[in-house]
Parts: C-alpha cells; structure tokens; sequence
C-alpha cells in the first residue's frame, strides 16, 4: 500500500495539494479544481451521467457568484466504469497526479466505501451524494459526509408505514422481496421485510441476487410466480427497468411495486419502460422538483434551461450531486477556508442548507435531522410525493393501476 503523500511529499505545491487539499496560499484566490469519479460506463451509467449534471450546475452557479470562496472552480471527471477497483485508482490519481484541490463523492455505496478508504488516507473531505449504506459509517472514518436526507436503512420505512395503515380490508396479505447482494439496497429491503412481517404481512418470496447480475428474467419470474400483492424490490436503474418490462410481458400487476433506485430517474427511466409503463410505480425520495426547500426553484428552473426537457424529467441524483456543493460551499464559509481540515471540522458541526432540505452530520458522516425520505409515486407521467399527507402533492394511487 502506498504511504500517505504527507510522508513523502518534496515540494511545498505537493505538500499542500496532498495535505491541505488547496494548491495555493489562503487567500490568494487562484483557481482550484474538484475531482469526481464518475460511473460514465457500466451499470451506474445513467446515475453517473446525471451526477454530472448536478456538479456541473452547481459549479456554473457557484463561478457566477465568484467561486467558492473566491477561487473559481473546475471539475475534472474520471470515469470508473462502475468498478470497485477502478474508483479507487481514480482517487488515488485524482490526489497524488492531478494534485486537486478537493474531491466530490462517487455514485452507490459499493464504489463509496472503497473510494473513502483512498480520500481519507490523504487527508481530504469526503462529501458524497449517494453513498449511505450502513457499512460507510461503520469503519471509523471522520472525512465522510453523506449528503442526503436520511440514512439508507430507512429509505423505506414510510412506504411500511404507509401499508400497514391501510383499512384491514385494503391492507396486503403478501408480500414479495427481491434486492441486489449490495450495500445501498439490501440493508432497505431487509429492514421493510422485518418491518411487514412484523405487521402481518407475509412474505411470499424473498431472493438475493449478485451485483454483477445481467439476467434478470428468472429473478423476476420468481417474484411472478409468487403472485404477491406487494412487491419490493432492491435495485439500482438496469435491473429496475429489467423487472418493470418482465411484469409487462407476464401481465403481472400487484397491487404496489417499490424500487429502490430507478423510478427516481425522471425522464431515462420512464423513456426505457415505455411511456404510460411508469404509471403507479413508487419510489422512496427525499427530494422531488416541487420541493419548498433551500434555493430548489432556482436549481429547478435552471437545471431545465440548462439541459431541458420538463422538472418531472430531473434525476434525483442530480438534486443529490447539487446538494453536495452546497454543503462545501456554506463550509467554506464557516471556516473561512477550502482546506480540507478546515471543512471537515466544519461539516461536524451546524446546520446546512440543500434542496434536499436541512441537514447535519454526526461524527461517522451520517446525516441528522433532515426532512427524511418519503415516498414517491408515477402518476400521469411524472413522479410526485404521496406519502406522508404532509408532503404529499396527491393521493397514493392503490391498487396500481394496470399496465398500459
């Protein structure tokens, strides 16, 4: 393994670079460039694509109004081709060779918790949008910050609660679960089966399947099989759209679907199913483009001049990547500085503002005392909240409604 630059570091623009996370002196104001990883190929393909989106906005944003804490931005991408191995030799390239300033998070808990080992190695502030499985905070490290609403584990929590408060004659009997053997889906889907069964529902079918699963077709004829009322599944985009389509062909309509990753895709995942094919799927979210929160208007209105198409087209990866700069910028505000020392003791503390909502973070990197996760649902070509009432832009379409 190699040693940390601070122990071999010649120069004062490396030293810097590798331990400070700034190539310049305070003050100075030079430019800076923030390095991310991106999954431009693979199977987190269409998040990485969307991540992008959200940093780039951002970054225009932040330029516009004199860069982040005067020292304009450049982002600078590296594709990991949805690889455990490869984002880890991104980072490590990123830090040690590009010598950039900061580091942005990657997409999914599976390339987040290797990638964190590298980025907290070197010393360097750890933001990322959508890495939350509980494994990324169990492992001691104090760089990482999780710039979400709500620790993964509970993403599915309203729509359980949501169920089980149906009239009794309304209430499911069965339920079918299917989820990727991945840090981001599995600990969701287990957490909403205990929770179910707990609430008398019964679990007709339940598999684990490999990340690396190319096939769906036999994992979702299983859950056909099943014939369940409920059916929660744990996927990422590919295997989400994979089991939507196989419930057409079989004409299997249960009464709720939940995917864990997908259906938040706006406009890419609808355009895959097939137009009319999104109606009544849910997902959970704790963002959505009619939001009330922190600047989401602007980003909204700005997000579509910039990339078109309509609000209900927004991935919600996007909202995420978005976030992240937010949160760094009103950090380097606080400290008063971009290096990465100074923003991780800053990010430990106070309260910050996204359009995900307010958020904090507690030593492990986990967020505290945000809006939460809610549950989302398709209805007439657009993803809106319908639970908790709360929040809710419409009533929770229930039975779904037949496939089109």
């Amino acid at each position: 393994m190699r040693k940390p630059l601070s122990f071999t570091c010649l120069g004062l623009g490396l030293l810097l670079a590798a331990c400070g996370g700034s190539s310049t002196t305070p003050g100075s104001a030079a430019p800076i460039t923030i390095g991310v990883s991106v999954s431009l190929s693979g199977d987190f393909s269409g998040d990485g694509k969307a991540l992008v989106q959200g940093y780039d906005l951002w970054a225009q944003d932040i330029n516009k109004n004199g860069g982040l804490l005067g020292h304009k931005v450049t982002m600078k991408y590296v594709d990991d081709a949805s690889s455990t191995q490869q984002v880890v030799t991104n980072y490590q390239t990123l830090i040690t060779q590009d010598k950039v300033a900061l580091v942005f998070g990657p997409f999914s808990s599976l390339l987040t918790i290797p990638a964190s080992t590298v980025t907290d190695r070197y010393g360097y502030a750890f933001p990322e949008p959508a890495g939350g499985g509980p494994k990324v905070f169990t492992r001691g490290l104090h760089s990482i910050f999780f710039v979400q609403p709500a620790a993964v584990e509970d993403n599915l929590v309203s729509y359980t609660k949501w169920l089980l408060s149906l009239p009794s004659g309304q209430k499911p009997k069965t339920a079918a679960y299917a989820t990727q053997d991945d840090p981001f889906t599995q600990p969701q889907v287990d957490k909403a089966k205990a929770l179910l069964e707990a609430g008398g529902v019964t679990t007709a079918s339940y598999k684990v399947y490999p990340a690396e699963t190319t096939d769906f077709t036999p994992l979702a004829l299983q859950v056909v099989h099943a014939n369940a009322d409920v059916v929660i599944l744990g996927t990422q985009e590919p295997d989400a759209v994979a089991f939507v389509k196989a419930f057409q062909q079989q004409h299997y309509n249960p009464k709720s679907l939940i995917e864990t990753t997908g259906p938040d895709q706006g406009k890419d995942f609808a355009d895959k199913v097939g137009a009319g094919n999104t109606e009544g799927i849910m997902v959970p979210a704790g963002w959505t483009p009619d939001a009330k929160a922190y600047g989401n208007d602007k980003f909204v209105s700005e997000f579509v001049a910039k990339y078109g198409g309509a609000p209900g087209d927004i991935s919600a990866d996007a909202a995420e990547a978005y976030s992240v700069g937010q949160v760094v910028d009103q950090a380097s505000k606080k400290a008063n500085s971009i290096e990465n020392k100074a923003l991780i003791t800053a990010l430990h503390s106070g309260t910050y503002n996204t359009v995900q909502g307010p958020m904090s973070f507690d030593s492990s990197g986990k967020p505290q005392g945000g809006v939460g996760v809610y549950i989302e649902q398709w209805q007439g070509g657009a993803a809106k909240f319908v639970y908790p009432a709360s929040v809710a832009a419409a009533k929770p379409e229930y039975p779904k409604p037949n496939w089109s």
